[in-house]
């Protein structure tokens, strides 16, 4: 008997999604003070579901969120919106070009730079002047709701730290330098608690170019290669 697709994909995306929603919601409404050190800990926690929804997002482009292509793609076009009103086709179609075209002058994630000339180059070829227009209209419809201090500290600052958490670990250590290997990358030193908290298993980069097709939850499975190096 034919093995049924499984839906676990959609179910860790709705875990990350709704984590991200309730601690969101939780936290525009929190009275804090800057003196409280609880504040950093929340912006961290935020940061990291943040990171969430974006590798969410890029299972999406990998179409290993659900077998429902429908599905799918509804998961990619929520998370890259709620991340920063990202346009799921745009990033997809840049993403697959990085996986065709890795460390050439087609790839658009790959720069000779260093890491802030890099960065703002990533950056700069994600950025669209709508989504800037977009998520200026949000900020200031929101704070009329929320105070601005929470706006600032838990939905702008966490996602722009995000963009650095994700350019370091998923795109500047694993490709940067020269490389012996078919996909110019290197993979993270296995430690999976580590390689969890710094970028949901996706700094284990060699092992994603390797097998796109696997989920971010299940690369720490990923067998290792004598080929990759380790960062």
């Amino acid at each position: 008997m034919p093995k049924s697709p499984s839906n676990t994909g959609l179910f860790i995306a709705m875990l990350v999604i709704g984590s991200w929603a309730v601690s969101i919601i939780l936290l525009m409404r929190w009275h804090f003070s800057f003196a409280n050190p609880l504040v950093y800990l929340f912006v961290l926690i935020q940061m990291h579901l943040y990171t969430g929804l974006f590798i969410t997002a890029h299972d999406a482009m990998h179409g290993t969120v659900s077998p429902n292509r429908a599905l799918n793609n509804l998961t990619g076009y929520i998370c890259t919106f709620l991340y920063a009103s990202f346009w799921y086709p745009q990033l997809y179609t840049k993403h697959h070009q990085h996986h065709n075209h890795v460390h050439t002058a087609d790839d658009p994630d790959y720069h000779e730079g260093g890491f802030w000339s890099w960065y703002v180059r990533f950056i700069r070829n994600y950025l669209s002047v709508w989504q800037v227009v977009v998520m200026a209209l949000l900020f200031n419809i929101l704070k009329l709701w929320v105070p601005q201090p929470n706006l600032i500290m838990f939905w702008v600052v966490p996602s722009l730290l995000s963009t650095l958490q994700l350019f370091y670990f998923g795109t500047y250590q694993p490709h940067k330098g020269e490389h012996d290997n078919q996909y110019f990358a290197r993979s993270q030193r296995r430690n999976h608690v580590l390689a969890f908290l710094s970028c949901y298993f996706f700094g284990y980069h060699y092992e994603h170019h390797d097998s796109p097709g696997i989920p971010w939850w299940k690369l720490w499975r990923a067998p290792q290669s004598s080929e990759r190096g380790d960062f």
